[in-house]
């Protein structure tokens, strides 16, 4: 009985931090935010994760190339198992050193303390937020360049865009983005812990670095893109479901969500991004489009500003939804174990 009520008890404590981590971690994000990319020669930009993440994949990157194509793409996997090993075994060994040698409680505290800042830099919503706003308010004033300071985190050329395709293209970069450093983050912490949130930011940085079919990157970077293709394979489909049920909560038109989630999905390069994608096309009642690459959804409202606070409202929701969700995972997990 006694061993039981301390199992009990031990985990009630397990779950209680987990949890507090998640919410502390999300709350610092709203309150601090990522450093600008417009401003990559500061300390703080430099220092962060993705960033030395992207510069180190960089760097080794020239030593996995190899003139046989099969030799390549073996090597490929390496570069993305190195990677990822080189940044989640320290987060691991690390935090399970504090957490078994400290002083009781202490423990928890310091682990606790390093996590949620390891699980903040996994996540990212303040920064996307205030630029979707400043974009939004330049294009409704009919301020073209002032919108082109900001659409540019859609990592899509603005210069010769207008100002329904900049929408358009900060709308699809913050469904793509609502996966990449939102939700598929929470749930690794939920499932793996800190070090699962840190390997999957390794995952995806690789994904964003060499995961492309050029002739530089088509070998040592097919693991990468395949791998991020895999984790994220069931994420993105219940969150497009999710943005669905976001819209209907916020009223806006859901059934068409689900039509254009349907029928659009397949549209894109992407085989999971199209979910999301398709899905806040619908409820928004608008077309995106990738010119020369894909349309997505029907043009059923003018897409403008206000489509971009229409497009962070369904975010805003879908968070919340996937942070209760991600709560129930989180619980069942901690149960049998303690992901570090």
């Amino acid at each position: 009985m006694l061993d039981l009520l301390t199992w009990l008890t031990q985990n009630a404590l397990n779950i209680l931090v987990a949890i507090a981590m998640l919410t502390l971690a999300i709350m610092l994000d709203l309150i601090v935010g990522d450093p600008s990319p417009n401003y990559p020669d500061k300390l703080l930009f430099k220092l962060h994760p993705t960033v030395v993440m992207g510069n180190f994949i960089k760097k080794i990157e020239p030593h996995f190339k190899n003139p046989n194509a099969k030799t390549e793409k073996f090597l490929g996997a390496l570069l993305g198992l190195t990677t990822i090993a080189a940044f989640a075994v320290p987060t691991f060994l690390g935090l399970w050193a504090i957490y078994t040698y400290a002083p009781f409680y202490l423990n928890i505290l310091l682990y606790a303390f390093i996590g949620i800042i390891l699980l903040k830099m996994t996540i990212c919503i303040k920064l996307e937020t205030d630029w979707a706003k400043a974009t939004a308010k330049a294009i409704n004033a009919d301020d073209a360049a002032e919108a082109k300071k900001y659409s540019h985190f859609s990592r899509r050329d603005s210069r010769n865009l207008n100002s329904s395709q900049m929408a358009s293209a900060v709308i699809e970069s913050m469904s793509e983005n609502l996966i990449d450093f939102k939700l598929s983050p929470m749930m690794s912490f939920a499932l793996f812990g800190v070090t699962g949130a840190i390997a999957f930011r390794a995952i995806n940085t690789l994904d964003g670095m060499v995961g492309f079919k050029t002739k530089e990157h088509i070998n040592t970077g097919w693991f990468s893109a395949n791998l991020d293709n895999f984790v994220n394979y069931v994420p993105t489909r219940l969150t497009a479901l999710l943005m669905i049920v976001a819209a209907a909560i916020l009223r806006m038109d859901a059934k068409n969500a689900w039509r254009i989630a349907r029928r659009d999905h397949k549209k894109t390069p992407s085989r999971n991004h199209g979910w999301p994608m398709a899905a806040v096309a619908g409820a928004l009642r608008v077309q995106l489009e990738k010119p020369g690459q894909y349309v997505l959804g029907d043009a059923q409202e003018p897409l403008n500003g206000d489509k971009i606070l229409g497009a962070l409202r369904i975010r805003d929701v879908t968070i919340v939804l996937w942070g209760l969700f991600c709560v129930v995972v989180l619980v069942a997990v901690r149960l049998f174990f303690w992901p570090i």
